[in-house]
């Protein structure tokens, strides 16, 4: 199957107030929310990553206050425009951060029955713990966990078959992306990242060449294996933190920190630029086109 994926973030856990659609590979949802004020439910596991080595405590009880529309009987239908649709991803990593993150949401509400909860998972045994953690929640698991995805920015159109963007070799390498060696690497970074060699630095044995985060052929095994989503996090948080900034442009630095020079090439014709408003009118930024 052609899983095709387009992420708004890094490869980490996120939360946006949104309607999903039903039609997502899911498990059963939970049915009934309960529980009601209490703060400290929470017993920190143990440093691994091993889903049996988690252990939280049960959720008290959140109950509805005496304005609040009264919570259906029946199952609640995901799609229920009466309740509030909740997001949240869900992986090892950030596991408690989530966890404590959807206890903060029903702590504060002021009608915690009328919340539902969408799950996006990699991993089956991450329900089990949202269940024991709050028996009763209305939730919903959506199961996705790929070996490849193709990532395509928003802002394009695509005018050949996919697929055989998918049938790309990485060989050993993470991601493929067309790469642009012409490219005037270096403004993409401040003076201060060039005049310091503990910045500069990363480029040493490697030959860096811009490439565009556009269009992306990633292996996600490979990714996890090798812990890409700290590494491009940790050049954001020395961004955060420096006394003068490394870089500024957004979201492409980070990646180019951390896999200019380990790039599978892909065909240019795959990513082209300069184009909105000549071909497909108001359409900004990048275009998937073909010779």
């Amino acid at each position: 199957m052609l899983w095709i994926m387009r992420f708004s973030g890094f490869f980490s856990a996120a939360m946006v107030m949104i309607v999903l659609s039903p039609s997502l590979q899911s498990f059963p949802p939970a049915e009934a929310i309960k529980s009601s004020h209490v703060d400290s439910y929470l017993r920190l596991p143990t440093a691994t990553h091993s889903l049996d080595k988690f252990s939280f405590r049960r959720a008290p009880a959140f109950r509805n206050a005496d304005e609040c529309r009264s919570p259906k009987l029946e199952k609640s239908s995901v799609c229920d425009p009466s309740l509030v649709h909740v997001a949240i991803t869900l992986d090892v990593e950030y596991l408690r951060g989530s966890i404590a993150a959807v206890h903060s949401i029903l702590q504060h509400a002021k009608c915690p029955e009328s919340v539902f909860f969408h799950f996006l998972v990699s991993e089956t045994g991450l329900e089990a713990v949202v269940r024991s953690t709050f028996p009763e929640l209305k939730f919903k698991v959506y199961y996705f966990d790929p070996r490849e995805v193709i990532y395509l920015d928003s802002d394009l159109v695509v005018v050949d078959d996919v697929s055989k963007l998918w049938s790309t070799s990485l060989g050993k390498k993470t991601i493929g992306a067309p790469e642009y060696c012409h490219a005037n690497f270096t403004k993409y970074f401040t003076q201060y990242f060039w005049s310091d060699s503990r910045f500069s630095g990363v480029f040493s044995g490697r030959r860096p060449c811009y490439f565009n985060t556009g269009v992306m052929v990633i292996d996600l095994g490979k990714w996890r294996r090798f812990g890409y989503t700290r590494r491009i996090e940790r050049w954001m948080e020395i961004q955060k933190t420096s006394v003068n900034r490394i870089y500024e442009l957004g979201s492409l630095p980070p990646f180019l920190l951390v896999f200019a020079g380990h790039v599978a090439p892909i065909e240019h014709r795959w990513n082209q630029h300069g184009l909105e408003g000549i071909t497909y009118g108001e359409v900004a930024g990048t275009f998937i086109l073909v010779q």
